[in-house]
């Protein structure tokens, strides 16, 4: 069974700095885009971040400059490093991939269980 663990959310003060990461585990024969999303309290989950396996990136918008999303193959782990962080940051941060299965050779499109970042002095 493939799945995706986060880790690295917590409380930090405005204008602080969060490194989440997520690694892959299982049957794995390769996995494709990797992203982040959050869903903040009464919200539409949204994508932050993703990265190709070549190592493409795109942001959204609201984290460009702030951010930075990147990824080790071998490690199967994805990493997403958040600075300047504002309040409206405050979600719950979800890892997504694009995994293909050693067993199938299928796609199939995988989440992490989810980590609180809390944004607040």
């Amino acid at each position: 069974q493939v799945q995706l663990v986060e880790s690295g959310g917590g409380l930090v003060q405005p204008g602080g700095s969060l490194r989440l990461s997520c690694a892959a585990s299982g049957s794995i024969f390769r996995i494709n885009a990797m992203g982040w999303y959050r869903q903040a309290p009464g919200k539409q989950r949204e994508l932050v971040a993703a990265i190709t396996s070549g190592g493409s990136t795109n942001y959204a918008d609201s984290v460009k400059g702030r951010s930075t999303i990147s990824r080790d193959n071998a490690k199967k782990t994805v990493w997403l490093q958040m600075n300047s962080l504002k309040p409206e940051d405050t979600a719950v941060y979800y890892c997504n991939a694009d995994i293909v299965g050693a067993l199938s050779y299928r796609s199939l499109e995988v989440w992490g269980q989810g980590t609180l970042v809390t944004v607040s002095s």
